[in-house]
């Protein structure tokens, strides 16, 4: 398969897009330097804050302050765009349209893989910020593929946007157990057979081998398929 240059809009949050490029290393079957992938990533952190735009209506600014960034990665000639940002995929549509090259899709690509894995009519678990759960990009493509989706309550809710905002945004150490309680919660109390790590932000914490083995990481979803959508293999 030919060699692509893969483009990253990045710095939603910057600890984030530094996991997404270790992670896009570590995948990568490579036995020197050239095996790896070329890539052009845009540490843009000035970006506006997507769950205040969706909660607020104010879209528009988010979008306008990302058009340079395709402009950019046209210029350099890259074939594929990953956006290591659930939240931002609420505006997929209109991002695409700013472009003609291929946007990976985060969350589509993740509730396929879900689907692919159980099949219809399992009933699965969320983790994400205020602005994805709300604005239902999870739960409209869920529905497609006939997948229950169970969002946390306001109290869970409450202890996710913490994890999120007042901790790994916030560049504080983080206690792994606070995030494994939540879901040993979805999984045990609420029956989910696994659960989304659908923030980029908790990607960035590491969890025990048991906790991974009910979560779905879709950060991580959206380093196989940019990995393999630039011509190489996973490890």
């Amino acid at each position: 398969m030919e060699q692509k240059i893969l483009g990253v809009i990045g710095g939603m949050g910057p600890k984030a897009t530094s996991v997404f490029f270790d992670k896009i290393v570590n995948k990568t079957e490579a036995h020197k330097d050239q095996d790896h992938l070329n890539m052009v990533i845009l540490n843009h952190t000035t970006l506006p804050d997507r769950t205040n735009a969706i909660l607020t209506n104010t879209g528009e600014t988010f979008l306008d302050a990302v058009k340079n960034d395709f402009k950019l990665l046209e210029a350099a000639g890259v074939s594929n765009i990953a956006i290591p940002c659930n939240t931002s995929h609420y505006f997929y549509e209109e991002l695409q349209k700013l472009t003609k090259i291929p946007i990976i899709n985060m969350v589509e690509e993740t509730i396929k893989e879900i689907h692919d894995m159980y099949g219809d009519d399992t009933k699965i678990g969320i983790l994400a910020t205020n602005g994805t759960i709300r604005s239902g990009i999870y739960a409209d493509v869920c529905k497609k593929y006939k997948l229950e989706l169970l969002v946390p309550n306001d109290s869970l809710q409450e202890k996710v946007m913490d994890i999120i905002y007042n901790n790994v945004k916030s560049d504080l150490d983080v206690d792994s157990s606070e995030l494994e309680q939540l879901i040993k919660h979805l999984v045990e109390k609420e029956n989910c057979k696994t659960v989304i790590l659908a923030c980029t932000e908790l990607s960035c914490i590491k969890l025990s081998d048991e906790a991974e083995r009910h979560t779905i990481d879709a950060m991580n979803v959206l380093v196989e398929r940019s990995i393999l959508r630039s011509g190489k293999r996973l490890k």
